[in-house]
């Protein structure tokens, strides 16, 4: 069952970088710097499994993916500057923003200044919302675009490897998928419920 979940989702992300070598990398990348729903965890890998097959070079599939991070967080930046908390606490909503994650990213930003931004891009999920808390903070947009390209760079380097290393034990992963498919999908799916309750909860 979950490799019936999973393989549509990885086939279309997989047929978009088949299709639109590394500029499909970039679009899907700036797509979830923007704080929408398209993980880093499903797109780089899958470049990954292409560089395994020798249809994508590994270095550049990582330069397209941070150069990708870099165009989404632009936008996402400019709206905290332009907009800041009135604009999140009115549409924040629409893009799984919560004045919780802006108060995650300010201690991030008063613990490590300007570095918060270098480190945030190399940790899941607060990665995708750091930008629009370092437009609200004004951070330097020439220091927050180096630090968000580097740091991206670094995560995109990492998850090319995975998916690499995935493709050349294609077999085991795929038994294990078929053997636990129906705990792995209530565990996964028991988690998203859990974070959406606790992501709306009072609103």
């Amino acid at each position: 069952m979950l490799h019936q979940l999973i393989d549509p989702l990885l086939q279309v992300v997989k047929d978009t970088i088949a299709s639109w070598g590394y500029a499909g990398i970039v679009i899907m990348m700036a797509i979830e710097s923007a704080n929408i729903p398209l993980p880093s965890e499903a797109i780089m890998p899958t470049a990954g499994l292409l560089v395994q097959q020798h249809k994508l070079n590994f270095h550049l599939a990582a330069l397209a993916g941070a150069f990708g991070c870099l165009l989404g967080s632009i936008p996402s930046y400019w709206l905290g500057l332009i907009g800041g908390r009135p604009f999140l606490q009115k549409y924040g909503r629409y893009f799984l923003l919560r004045e919780h994650d802006l108060e995650i990213a300010d201690r991030w930003v008063d613990r490590y200044g300007d570095l918060a931004f270098f480190i945030c891009r190399m940790l899941p999920v607060i990665r995708t919302f750091i930008s629009f808390p370092a437009g609200l903070l004004r951070a330097h947009f020439a220091l927050f675009c180096l630090l968000t390209f580097l740091g991206s760079w670094i995560w995109c380097y990492f998850l090319t490897w995975v998916g690499i290393k995935f493709g050349e034990n294609l077999e085991s992963f795929v038994s294990i998928w078929h053997k636990f498919d129906i705990a792995i999908v209530t565990i996964v799916g028991v988690g998203f419920i859990y974070y959406l309750i606790h992501h709306f909860r009072g609103k």
